[in-house]
Parts: structure tokens; C-alpha cells; sequence
């Protein structure tokens, strides 16, 4: 494959579980909505708009953590990796790490088919010397990589607090399912939001400006986009809070009255205040999430945080004790 230019790897068709998907969470009680179905094109701009809020400490925080200890971290990692982005987005904060590490190749892996191909083919204009790959797939369950070269030491880096989505137990599995995925002798940088006073937490995900609620309830004008749904989405609010007991911050679309959805034919009834929940961000002490990564199989090496302690980045080593 000729460097500064990109080979596709299709390996997720995104209708396929969309609607399948929604019915289901729709016909739950509680109702739910996975968040990954947030970054549709419209989801993603908009989801990098709340990445510049000034409330929204996490993007800025980690990708300081990243330039900071960057000498620290590729040290660690080696040249000619093969580096694998999960959730890659646009691709920001990996820029951070690839002039360091100079990988073999870069695999960016994303359930957004569109923004993935955007960012990928940006990313190999910028880096002529860098063999892309972009991989079009559901991490969330368990995957294969669809590119590896024999012999070369893999390197996967999951950025910006996505791992506080997964329920703790799935936490350890999704951290177990990667870990076989990077053996013999790979390893893990991922970063993650910590615990700290929940008017912070608030103010990141209610921000002064509405984006964040633009961003969730885009979630329903998707459905109406994608699936012929029929949410009217003044008929909904957004409403997101720190759960301390849990540890997590919870985001829901409240409905403002009662009132009947239809959806690809099927009616799903809501109460007034019933909610559809979108979204849970935990948050971890270092102990506790290092924690989960040996439940998984994986061996903390270093921990890195900011100085206010807001966000911390964690190097996983997935070689066998």
C-alpha cells in the first residue's frame, strides 16, 4: 500500500443494527438509546462543537495530558507500531501522538462511516508518509481487526472518556476483548474523566450555550431522518445530572407531555416525564479503573494526570503476565 493513502475496511453496516436497535430500546422499560447512535454527520459536528465549550474541560484537559507527556508516553510505545484508533472522530488528538511515534501504519476505527472517511482522508494528506487505514465498525461489540502486519507490535489508543459509556462489568469486558486483540505484546492508552465536584460535571454536560442538548436531541431527528420516525423534538427536553451514588453522569429526553411515536410502524407510548435514556458517563478514581483493567487481563504501567486532577490517561500493557 503506497503511504498518504487510504484503504477502507467495511466491516459495519450501520442500518443493519440502527433500527433493530431502537425498536428494541423504544419497547424497553426504562427506554433507552445506545449512545453511538449520536454520531451520525449531524451528531459529529456537533459533537465537536461541545469539544470547544468552554464548560467542557475534557477535550482540552486530555489533549494537555497528551502534549505534556507525549516524550513519556512514546518511550513506551516504541516506533513502528501499528496504531489503532477506536472512536476515532476527527482525528484530533491522534495528531498529538504520530510525528512522536512515526507508526507503521494507522488503522481509524469509527461507527460514523461518513466522518470517518473525512478524517482519514485528511489525515493522509497531512502525513504523506503514513499508510492509513480506516475501519467502519461497531467496537462496542466484540471485533476483529481488520488490519495487522506480522510482527508488528499494536498499539490501541482510546481517547476521550468513551470507555465511562460502558457499564462497569462491560467495562472489563470491552478492556478484555482488546487485550486479546493487541497480544502478544501491544498495549493500551485510554483516557478517562475523572471523579470530581459535580458542578463541574453539570456544567460540562449542560452547558450555557445548548449544544449539548442540540446534541442529544439530534439522537431523535436521526430517527426521523433514517427510520421515518415521528418525534416532534419540541415535545422533548434534555436533561443531564451527576449520579454520585453511581458515580456516572446520566443523560435523558424527557417528554413534555404524554404522547404517542410512531416508528418504521410501530407506536411506543410515553407518559409525561417518562424518558429515554441516552447516555451514562461514569467517572473513576486511578484505583478504581486500574482495577477493572487487571480484572480484564490488563497490567497498569503509568497514569497520568492533569494538575487540577480533572482527566487522567492510562498505558495498559495486553502481554500476558
Amino acid at each position: 500500500m503506497t503511504p498518504g493513502t487510504i484503504r477502507f475496511h467495511d466491516l459495519f453496516q450501520e442500518p443493519d443494527t440502527f433500527l433493530p436497535e431502537v425498536l428494541e430500546g423504544l419497547g424497553a422499560s426504562p427506554k433507552h438509546i445506545a449512545p453511538k447512535f449520536f454520531y451520525d454527520a449531524a451528531g459529529s459536528r456537533l459533537f465537536e462543537e461541545i469539544c470547544d465549550l468552554p464548560e467542557y474541560y475534557l477535550t482540552r484537559t486530555e489533549m494537555g495530558i497528551l502534549t505534556e507527556r507525549a516524550a513519556e508516553i512514546t518511550a513506551l510505545i516504541g516506533p513502528d507500531c501499528l496504531l489503532i484508533e477506536l472512536g476515532s472522530g476527527n482525528s484530533r488528538k491522534v495528531r498529538l501522538l504520530l510525528e512522536a511515534l512515526r507508526p507503521a501504519a494507522y488503522l481509524a476505527m469509527d461507527i460514523s462511516r461518513d466522518h470517518l472517511l473525512g478524517a482519514a482522508r485528511l489525515l493522509a494528506a497531512d502525513y504523506p508518509w503514513l499508510e492509513v487505514h480506516a475501519a467502519c465498525v461497531d467496537y462496542t461489540h466484540r471485533f476483529t481487526l481488520p488490519f495487522g502486519p506480522e510482527g508488528t507490535r499494536r498499539i490501541a489508543f482510546f481517547p476521550g472518556s468513551s470507555i465511562g459509556n460502558f457499564e462497569p462489568q462491560d467495562t472489563v469486558g470491552f478492556l478484555r476483548d482488546v487485550g486479546r486483540a493487541l497480544q502478544p505484546d501491544g498495549a493500551l492508552l485510554v483516557g478517562v474523566d475523572l471523579k470530581k465536584d459535580p458542578q463541574v460535571l453539570h456544567a460540562a454536560y449542560n452547558d450555557s450555550r445548548g449544544v449539548t442538548a442540540r446534541f442529544n436531541l439530534n439522537l431523535l431527528a436521526r430517527i426521523n431522518r433514517e427510520l421515518g420516525g415521528g418525534f416532534v423534538l419540541d415535545d422533548f427536553r434534555h436533561s443531564a445530572f451527576y449520579d454520585t451514588a453511581q458515580g456516572r453522569i446520566e443523560m435523558h429526553l424527557v417528554s413534555q407531555g404524554a404522547q404517542t411515536v410512531r416508528v418504521a410502524g410501530q407506536c411506543f407510548r410515553f407518559a409525561g416525564g417518562e424518558t429515554i435514556h441516552t447516555e451514562n458517563s461514569y467517572k473513576y478514581g486511578l484505583g478504581e479503573f486500574q482495577d477493572l483493567a487487571r480484572m480484564a487481563g490488563l497490567h497498569p504501567v503509568r497514569a497520568w494526570t492533569d494538575s487540577r486532577e480533572l482527566f487522567s490517561v492510562h498505558y495498559l500493557s495486553a502481554a500476558p503476565a
